[in-house]
């Protein structure tokens, strides 16, 4: 795409911005304080006791690699060997990431943290690393939570992150066609802010939107809020261009190409394991004139299942549509400090965005819908949750600290298998965890709809035990089992990482592997690019389930 660049571009949002807590969620002070009451009800209701402490500091290895080796690429100031810089790239965010912080493991720590500027600095980067055997985990937002940047580096000479915020530029705008071309090192927030200047939207707000990153969104086929109205952010990339160890690689030249096998499909989800994304040309949308958020209270999850299932295949379809479970709902809907007395039934809600006309429209047209359901508005709801939505994180911040085991999981199915795998993914993380003697409390809620299906996203607290990493392990693995089992996917948007890696073997099955290992030969031929996520080493077949 080469449209007039309009005055003004490239833009870049100002500096500096704030890194994430290496030992939590984003930025520490807005970590909540438990209420006495609430910590009470939680050592009463899941028998939760003290928690792991938070790390004041840790010790880390001393670098294997020498500085030297890449300043002549990126120059002296864009390579940091500093404890605290080679920290905060380390690992992700998920719960087990976090805890065995908290025990002291750094294992996996890079050795250097390289800051490119530009496509040309990436692919020299790469090349070096090549001809030396060190591996390189691409590095954005770092709000991985399945070990997405967490890469198997024992065989190689050390370890970089190479991290793409210098990257993060508007670099051109073409508004006859609505797209414009970004950097990968923009954050959620810096790209809404670069587009609002001009109008416009991108509409992705995942949970991580303040911190992740476009490349990341790309790479994991992220999906925010609004999906059901500007669609996942797979969807809006248009064209991609990725620096490779074996050279540039460019997919995506006009809408709906039939020019062969779609390239960028082999980028988008690839999770940094055959490059490193440098540019994405995306879809971009004028900015809403309203955005409103309402909630509903429906009969049972069951009855909104059933609704939320016409409203996706039929219409009308807001852009945001979310169903709690009964477990979910007593929650979100309770009093300060009382924990499930939020009554019975199933809260939706139902968000909408674009000319104020639409939105009324679809107010109603969706407003008579969840009536004849029997769903009963709850004034308030729809607000809080958009007030809270990037809360969430920093509240598990605090459980931990206060002994609590808090996790998510997602999945997607088919709508008629929704129902078998919501209770069998339910039933598989409360019998692993009562079977480790810490029963725990399972939420549920579906967040994406579409026609053919939709994505259940699972949350679960209980207490810790004494080795808490391991308690998550075993109730994970046993929910990814019942996955599997019941014909859904391992995942909807949060990737693959190192985590799923086992059950996503299983569902591409060995040809759809041996793909996969072919392109990465091809685009890597040393293998440095984040070495065993998302593509398996070879030979792991056998331990995979696969018969000859």
């Amino acid at each position: 795409m080469h449209p007039a660049r309009p005055t003004g571009l490239p833009a870049r949002p100002p500096d500096p911005r704030p890194d994430l807590s290496w030992w939590g969620w984003g930025d520490p002070a807005l970590v909540p304080a438990l209420p006495d009451q609430l910590r009470t009800l939680l050592a009463g209701e899941l028998a939760v006791g003290g928690g792991l402490a938070r790390p004041d500091a840790v010790d880390l290895p001393p670098p294997r690699l020498e500085r030297a080796v890449f300043i002549d690429v990126v120059g002296s100031a864009q390579v940091l060997d500093e404890d605290e810089a080679r920290l905060r790239h380390l690992r992700g965010k998920s719960t087990p990431d976090l805890l065995r912080l908290r025990l002291g493991d750094v294992s996996g720590v890079p050795d250097l943290v390289l800051l490119p500027g530009s496509h040309e600095e990436v692919f020299e980067l790469l090349r070096v690393c090549s001809e030396r055997q060190i591996a390189v985990v691409p590095f954005g937002g770092g709000t991985s939570v399945v070990g997405g940047l967490e890469p198997e580096s024992d065989p190689f000479a050390g370890l970089v992150a190479v991290d793409v915020r210098r990257m993060n530029a508007l670099l051109e705008l073409d508004e006859r066609s609505r797209l414009a071309v970004l950097e990968p090192g923009l954050r959620g927030p810096e790209a809404e802010a670069l587009l609002a200047e001009r109008g416009y939207t991108l509409g992705h707000f995942p949970q991580s939107f303040e911190y992740g990153t476009l490349g990341g969104f790309a790479a994991t086929r992220s999906s925010g809020q609004a999906s059901a109205g500007y669609g996942r952010f797979d969807e809006l990339v248009l064209s991609v261009r990725v620096a490779t160890p074996a050279g540039t690689l460019e997919a995506g030249r006009a809408p709906r190409s039939a020019a062969g096998p779609d390239l960028r499909q082999l980028v988008l989800g690839s999770e940094g394991a055959f490059g490193v994304i440098t540019s994405l040309t995306v879809q971009i949308r004028p900015a809403p004139e309203r955005r409103v958020y309402n909630g509903w209270r429906l009969p049972s999850f069951s009855a909104g299942l059933e609704v939320l299932r016409r409203l996706a295949q039929d219409g009308p379809l807001p852009a945001v549509l979310r169903l709690s479970d009964e477990a979910e709902t007593a929650l979100n809907l309770a009093r300060p400090g009382e924990l499930g007395s939020g009554g019975s039934g199933s809260l939706a809600i139902v968000g909408y965005e674009g000319p104020v006309e639409s939105v009324e429209l679809g107010r109603a047209g969706v407003g008579r819908a969840l009536e004849a359901a029997g769903g009963v508005p709850v004034p308030g709801a729809g607000e809080g949750w958009a007030k809270d939505r990037y809360r969430a994180p920093y509240l598990r911040d605090a459980l931990l600290d206060a002994g609590v085991l808090v996790e998510t999981l997602e999945t997607v199915a088919f709508w008629s298998s929704v129902p078998r795998v919501y209770e069998a993914v339910s039933a598989a993380l409360r019998e692993s965890l009562s079977a480790q003697g810490t029963p725990p409390l399972v939420l549920c809620h579906l967040s994406h709809v579409y026609p053919s299906g939709a994505s259940l996203y699972f949350t679960v607290a209980c207490a810790q035990s004494e080795d808490p990493v391991a308690q998550w392990g075993a109730a994970k693995a046993a929910a990814s089992d019942a996955i599997h089992a019941t014909g859904a996917s391992i995942t909807h948007h949060h990737g693959v990482g190192t985590d799923h890696r086992q059950w996503f073997e299983l569902e591409v099955g060995l040809l759809g592997v041996e793909v996969l290992r072919a392109v990465k030969s091809r685009l890597d031929p040393a293998g440095i690019m984040n070495p065993g996520v998302l593509v398996p080493p070879a030979g792991e077949e056998e331990d995979a389930g696969f018969s000859a």
